[in-house]
Order: C-alpha cells, then structure tokens, then sequence
C-alpha cells in the first residue's frame, strides 16, 4: 500500500474493506459536518454499511472509474478525498472530500487534493478535474478556490438529501491551468502552516457566498497592531491602517453592495528567514457588485513577523487587473 506524506503529522492512502471498522468510527466523528452535504455519509450508518460503502469505491477503482483515499493525522483517520467519478477515455474525472473536526486547520485537504489532480494530469493525462457540491457548503467551495478552479454555473434544484433539493455549483481546473511542480509549495509543517492559515482566515473573512455574514474583525488579529495595508490599483497607492481597511470593507459585504464575494488564491510562494516572512501570490475573486456579476484576479505580497503570540502580518500590498464583467 503507497502512502504519501502531506506533513509531518499526516499521510494520505488508500482506504479498503477492510478498513471498515476504522472508517465507520471516524464517520461517526464527522456525521454533524458531512451529513448535511454528503449523501453517501448518511446511508453509512454500521459495519455493513461501511463495508459496502469501501467496497463500490474498491469495484470502482478495478474498473479505473473511481477511487477513495483516508487522510491519517497522527495515525488517526480524519477525512478523505476521492474520485467520485474517473472517466479516462473522456479525460474527465470528478474529486470529492469530507473531513471531520480534528483533521480542519491544517491544510490537509487542498494537499491531499493537488496531490490526486497532479496525478490525474501528470500520470494519467486527464483533461479536466470538475468539482460538484451543494451550493450551500462554503467549507467545500473554499477548498475549490484554494485548488484554483473556475466557477462555472450553478445547476438548480440538482438532487435531493433528507427531504430538500439542493442546488450543485460546478467548479474546475484545466490541465493547461494546473501550475507545474516547481510552482507548488511543498508540504507544509510548523511555521509554513501557521502562515498558511493565516492567510486563509484573512480570505475567508471576505467571503460571504451561500448566506455567510463576514466579519472582517479577525483581520485585526491577524495583524500586528501597527500593521500597513497597501491598495496599488489606482494612479496612487492608498496606505491604510487595519482599522481604514477593514470599516468599509465590512459595510459593502454586509449592505448588499457586494453579494456571492470570494477571493482565493491561485499560485502562491512563502519563503521564511527564521522570525520574518514573505509570501508572493496571484489570487482570483468573482462575485456581484451593485447587481452585476464580475470576476478578476490580481497579485499581492504579504510580510509576517514572528512575535511573543505567534506569526503575525506585518504589512500587505496588491494590485488589481482590470475586473471582467461575464456577458
């Protein structure tokens, strides 16, 4: 059996029928958050069930038209990824994930899902990598957007779970769109991680698609309380304290000016020199603005300081491309 490590704590490998003991008992942990979203969750309720659940991915993964994979956090199951749908004749697959409590905060799922799409790309040569999920679980439309896909519609009223129709978004990556190895940040441990999450509350503090309230307040824990944010989109730069940031920020997410928001980042590269920081990215964002539906991406840089409390942001600075407004 292969493992592959995703940082010094976990490993993703295949998960078997004979696992199934192990995996009833961490499904069991996770039912409160992937029930909601995840139908075959609920119809994994004892061994059999569980058995029966591992052995379709096992008949699926003999025909090479899906797979499923455990993630292992201190040798502990804490989640999963897998190929729901593996079609190589087409050159389409389809990549799921679920997590339970103890396995958040880590990064654990966007390394064991690049590790899955370069395979995909790499090894098999697949065309497209698509992503489905409910349009309400913003945990896993998170995860899209860290693995950079594209938004690509919306299809209503798509299936029902536990007596309600839920909508499905589609997202996806290309192969030409998937950056090369050398593009990617290794496995994170330590002090990556903390800065990589970080910079993920900082993104998804902006987020309010599917009915999410943002609060912009955790960026001044993020922070430190002399920190600089710099807006190079215009003739001039603005320079602005978190405070200047923050306030109106908080007013067009919450009034209505700005609707379905989310930035994420595309390719990024953190490199640290021992308690200072520096992280180079090119991220994207979509959502509406006064009623109008816009996308755009643009590049930002971000210093970190390590203090008594822990990595803190320093300063940060960005540049805008021109929005695209889809007809």
């Amino acid at each position: 059996m292969f493992t592959t490590p995703l940082d010094d704590h976990a490993q993703l490998r295949p998960l078997e029928p004979w696992q199934a003991p192990e995996f009833l008992a961490h499904i069991d942990r996770a039912r409160p958050l992937v029930d909601p979203w995840i139908p075959w969750a609920s119809l994994t309720t004892d061994l059999a069930s569980a058995r029966t659940t591992l052995q379709r991915y096992a008949d699926l993964s003999s025909t090479d038209s899906g797979r499923i994979y455990g993630i292992w956090r201190d040798g502990v199951l804490v989640g999963g990824v897998m190929f729901t749908r593996f079609d190589a004749p087409s050159g389409v697959c389809e990549l799921g994930c679920w997590l339970e409590e103890a396995g958040q905060g880590h990064g654990l799922v966007t390394r064991a899902c690049r590790a899955l799409i370069d395979w995909a790309f790499t090894e098999r040569g697949m065309t497209r990598v698509e992503w489905w999920v409910a349009a309400g679980n913003t945990r896993s439309i998170a995860s899209a957007r860290r693995l950079g896909m594209s938004r690509e519609g919306v299809l209503r009223q798509r299936y029902p779970h536990r007596g309600l129709r839920h909508d499905s978004e589609v997202w996806s990556v290309l192969a030409q769109e998937w950056p090369p190895a050398a593009d990617r940040s290794a496995p994170a441990s330590g002090d990556r991680a903390e800065i990589d999450r970080l910079t993920g509350l900082f993104m998804d503090s902006f987020t309010n698609t599917g009915g999410k309230t943002p609060d912009l307040r955790i960026i001044h824990e993020l922070f430190v309380p002399e920190g600089r944010i710099v807006s190079n989109t215009g003739d001039d730069p603005v320079i602005m304290d978190v405070d200047a940031f923050v306030e109106p920020r908080q007013k067009m997410l919450t009034d209505g000016t700005l609707t379905d928001f989310s930035e994420w980042e595309v390719v990024e590269r953190t490199d640290i020199f021992g308690s200072v920081a520096h992280r180079s990215a090119e991220y994207r964002k979509s959502g509406v603005r006064n009623g109008v539906r816009f996308e755009g991406h643009g590049h930002k840089t971000t210093q970190f300081l390590r203090t008594r409390a822990g990595w803190r942001m320093v300063s940060m600075a960005w540049d805008d491309e021109p929005d695209r407004f889809p007809e």
